[in-house]
């Protein structure tokens, strides 16, 4: 089994990518999907109650209100981060051993990859790029947010600069969908061939 991470900080264009690879016919593991599934499952919710009760309301979790705490006070955020990560970790390897066995590629969409400390665990990084300004202004139109809000979004995670001196394959997303999947498909046959 091959390993392959997609990654790159918020609007730069990973989910098309994974996307595309999964258009192709692999599997594209998503870790933020795993993360949203976390906030329904009642041992994180009562961990969450625990460290950060003023984010409750009836039982349930208030992501804005979280988001707020979190991006406004980096303690607050290391306190997320020590309940979040430790189960990311886990059930990856949960998936790298179940599908250990498969002579074929697999994809993950995550968007902390090294902030996780998960690429150890990969064959390859790609890590999807754009100019900053095209990058800030997609999360403001797709997400609704404010300039304010994006930028304490990206702030938290590594700079797109630093991923891509760490990546095996950098692909820029600012061309059209056609011109993207030419690089996606190329991608994937260097992969496969390595």
């Amino acid at each position: 089994m091959k390993l392959i991470a997609i990654t790159g900080s918020i609007g730069c264009g990973k989910t098309t990518i994974a996307k595309i690879v999964r258009e192709q016919g692999y599997t594209v593991f998503d870790v933020d999907a795993w993360v949203r599934r976390m906030y329904f499952q009642k041992s994180f919710i009562a961990q969450i109650a625990k460290t950060f009760p003023d984010v409750m309301e009836e039982g349930v979790v208030n992501k804005r209100l979280l988001r707020n705490k979190v991006f406004d006070d980096e303690k607050e955020l290391k306190k997320l981060e020590k309940l979040t990560h430790p189960f990311l970790r886990k059930y990856l390897k949960y998936v790298i051993k179940k599908n250990s066995k498969y002579n074929d590629c697999f994809f993950i969409d995550v968007a902390l990859l090294y902030e996780l400390g998960l690429e150890k665990f990969c064959d390859f990084v790609v890590v999807a790029d754009v100019d900053y300004k095209i990058q800030k202004k997609r999360v403001m139109k797709r997400d609704g947010v404010k300039a304010e809000d994006f930028d304490k979004i990206n702030d938290i995670q590594m700079s797109n600069e630093i991923k891509k001196q760490k990546a095996d394959i950098v692909i820029d997303t600012d061309k059209s969908l056609n011109l993207l999947k030419l690089d996606v498909i190329t991608m994937i046959d260097y992969v496969e061939g390595f």
